[in-house]
């Protein structure tokens, strides 16, 4: 997995926005069983486009998802002729091409066998120790210790001063956006507007996902 620091650059119009259902499995012609995840695809619309002359960038965002309850007056205004959208989400490209607001988007675009990106944000853990943190092996529970089995141990010396920034130590844990890259597109449902891809992507069932053709080569194969 790799994080996401800022806003994601592709060239193709191949993008959508899903929602995470659950974790299966399917089997292939050759009778390998293959773990997919289950994601739905809402109906998704263009609700603008970024130019480099009005924005300084080329983007596009799109909406999906009904909004429960009412908009605030500068959504209300930038959703006035299109219908409301509870999430929006832009999507940097090269070229826009002939893209414009009030176009819908579907899985047509996705064709199995093809390679997505897929960025979710990860399930939040709260404050947590450096042994569920960060995998510490912790200390042993035996020859006089009471309370330092699950402790970090040293933080360096004093003589340096204040602790080294990236220190491995007790925080907040998870509720960070992650990127799972070259997922493989197992079978796509238009009747059910459901897309498989092959492992696991970030986030809790329900949760919003980001979809999106992978650039390059594939980094790892089995």
């Amino acid at each position: 997995m790799s994080r996401v620091t800022g806003p994601m650059q592709i060239s193709m119009h191949t993008f959508i926005l899903g929602r995470k259902l659950e974790m299966s499995q399917t089997f292939k012609a050759d009778g390998n069983v293959v773990p997919v995840t289950l994601i739905r695809v809402e109906p998704n619309m263009v609700t603008q486009v970024r130019t480099q002359e009005k924005d300084g960038y080329v983007a596009v965002q799109i909406g999906t998802g009904e909004k429960a309850k009412g908009h605030t007056k500068p959504e209300a205004g930038h959703l006035k002729d299109i219908a409301p959208m509870r999430v929006l989400r832009e999507f940097r490209v090269d070229d826009a091409g002939e893209m414009k607001r009030g176009d819908a988007l579907d899985l047509n675009a996705f064709q199995p066998g093809m390679m997505v990106d897929v960025s979710g944000t990860s399930k939040g853990h709260g404050f947590q120790g450096v042994v569920k943190r960060h995998h510490f092996a912790g200390g042993k529970a035996t020859h006089g210790q009471k309370d330092q089995m699950r402790m970090p141990g040293s933080i360096a010396s004093q003589r340096q001063g204040p602790v080294s920034k990236g220190q491995r130590m007790a925080g907040h844990m998870g509720d960070v956006r992650i990127t799972v890259k070259n997922l493989e597109v197992i079978s796509v449902d238009a009747e059910t507007k459901t897309l498989a891809v092959k492992g696991a992507v970030p986030g809790a069932r329900g949760g919003l996902l980001l979809i999106t053709a992978s650039e390059g080569k594939r980094v790892w194969q089995r």
